[in-house]
């Protein structure tokens, strides 16, 4: 986004709050036309702004802005409901997805289809859906949107189809390929790729396999960064 403009009546999601000064908030939110944008939200944190109990993360808002700077200006901010609340668990796996699209996705870098996936895989949990299948689809989308779609379907060494007996290692840049031995790449059954092709993730090893395999991606692809929300889930599960 280039020169001062005017935003209105934009679909988003708050992905992070923190305080700027006494009384206000820089805003980091996911919008479907407009990607990852920060917004200085004036006055937010007073005990009678408007504001103050609309910006809630994992809720569907509608939201204006204006500016030219790299941090633009929160005009206005209407709750669009619909989703109910994330608790347990789930909320824990919100925090994951966030966490995700701060660290990975670019700002003002438009993916509709990464919102769309989203919001369908917060809706789920918010439903009390299984969390594995909302996962690896959003996972899956966010590489693919990013430009590292996944090789499912095919053996990147030979280009024969998959086969669901066989065992496969999967190379970060290339894809599945079938070998015996491959160190310490984690080995996948044929199976599970198709499985994850077809986003079907019924299979208690597809959803073991396509989680280690999910997990190997991301953390190439983030660089080493680390992921807190993941490390506080584990703390919490060994609690």
């Amino acid at each position: 986004m280039s020169g001062k403009q005017r935003i209105d009546a934009e679909p988003a999601y708050v992905l992070h709050l923190h305080p700027y000064s006494e009384t206000s908030l820089v805003v980091d939110v996911f919008s479907r036309c407009h990607g990852r944008v920060p917004l200085l939200a004036r006055g937010a944190r007073r005990p009678r702004s408007a504001m103050r109990g609309t910006l809630m993360a994992f809720q569907p808002l509608e939201l204006g802005w204006f500016g030219s700077g790299e941090v633009k200006t929160l005009a206005k901010a209407e709750w669009m409901g619909g989703v109910p609340l994330l608790t347990g668990r789930c909320l824990l796996l919100g925090y994951y997805l966030n966490e995700l699209l701060m660290k990975m996705l670019p700002r003002e870098d438009a993916h509709p289809a990464l919102y769309d996936a989203y919001g369908e895989a917060l809706m789920a949990l918010a439903q009390g859906s299984a969390d594995a299948p909302e996962l690896r689809r959003f996972e899956k989308t966010l590489l693919k949107e990013l430009g590292y779609g996944l090789t499912l379907d095919v053996d990147a060494d030979s280009g024969a189809p998959i086969a669901t007996e066989a065992q496969y290692c999967y190379l970060v840049e290339r894809g599945p390929v079938a070998k015996v031995d491959a160190g310490d790449t984690p080995m996948l059954s044929g199976k599970t790729l198709l499985d994850m092709a077809a986003d079907d993730y019924t299979d208690p090893r597809t959803r073991q396999q396509s989680k280690q395999l999910m997990r190997q991606l991301i953390a190439h692809h983030m660089g080493g960064k680390p992921l807190h929300s993941r490390r506080v889930f584990v703390e919490l599960q060994e609690l």
